[in-house]
């Protein structure tokens, strides 16, 4: 194994604190991961890793050599790229994480036209609400929802979606449709708990003045498909994308408030690391995206 593999290697034992999630990522025996590993602290001549049976972690001088390692790493990757990108295509594995709804709604019907151009990109997507950690977990990049707050993420709006405060017909003939914020500060809700781990507010804004109103409710939850079918149901208010209820709210199954106090409409970002933003598979791949929702959204 040479110097950089040995590198890459003990930069993914770090990232996810196993031997032998290292050595199912790379498809290299745990032997040999172990072995490479004793190697490289031989040549280098310290310790670089604390190892229990449980548990992986840098000793201080595996710290700063796993900080050099990054770096020399994200160089030589954006090297290749920078050359190998005039002349190619691109291709190769490119890990994706999107919410669900969002992605059945702007991505997956449509990726037959993303192959078409780049045939020899590979996509391994992941659908969730859950918080992802794209280095740890070696996700290239991520569509998410809210402006971001990693600044070690590189971020690239690509949607504004409309929102849309509503709750269920038979909610409102229970409990009355409220016709001020006083009014709805006594109703319930279907709270959402955001990537944050806290409740999300109710936002509006009435005449230029940002209003935030948090309701209690019999049901919290962390799934985007799961707010939805908890409001029809009649378990009380939410505040989502409309894109997701359009045929609903047309329906008449859930109902409209405040429509002209609605808070700003919510961006949409691309995230993905700094180590991967010259990467061709994922610069192609941002800007298809960007291309996608602009039609769509």
């Amino acid at each position: 194994m040479d110097r950089l593999d040995a590198m890459r290697l003990f930069v993914r034992i770090v990232d996810l604190a196993s031997f032998t999630k290292a050595a199912d990522e790379l498809q290299l025996p745990r032997a040999s991961v172990s072995l490479a590993l004793q190697q490289l602290e031989a040549r280098l001549g310290v310790r670089l890793l604390n190892r229990t049976t449980r548990h992986v972690s840098p000793t201080l001088d595996g710290q700063a050599y796993y900080l050099h390692c990054q770096q020399i790493l994200q160089d030589v990757g954006e090297a290749e790229d920078l050359f190998r990108s005039s002349q190619l295509k691109p291709r190769g594995k490119l890990r994706v994480d999107m919410q669900g709804n969002q992605a059945q709604r702007f991505v997956l019907p449509y990726l037959g036209d993303f192959h078409a151009r780049y045939p020899d990109v590979e996509l391994e997507i992941g659908l969730g609400d859950r918080f992802v950690d794209l280095v740890r977990e070696g996700v290239d990049c991520v569509l998410r929802s809210g402006e971001p707050k990693d600044s070690s993420m590189v971020g690239r709006r690509v949607a504004q979606l409309r929102q849309v405060t509503c709750a269920s017909r038979d909610y409102l003939a229970r409990r009355g449709t409220p016709r001020t914020l006083e009014e709805f500060s006594v109703h319930q809700a279907v709270n959402y708990i955001g990537s944050s781990g806290r409740v999300l507010p109710f936002d509006f804004v009435v005449h230029g003045e940002a209003r935030s109103i948090t309701l209690p409710g019999p049901v919290t939850v962390s799934s985007a498909t799961a707010y939805g079918a908890c409001c029809l149901a009649g378990l009380g208010f939410i505040q989502a994308p409309r894109y997701n209820f359009e045929q609903e709210l047309a329906s008449g199954a859930l109902v409209e408030v405040f429509a002209d106090w609605q808070p700003a409409p919510m961006p949409v970002y691309v995230l993905y690391p700094h180590a991967r933003q010259l990467s061709s598979r994922v610069r192609v791949f941002v800007d298809w995206l960007a291309q996608r929702m602009a039609v769509a959204s």
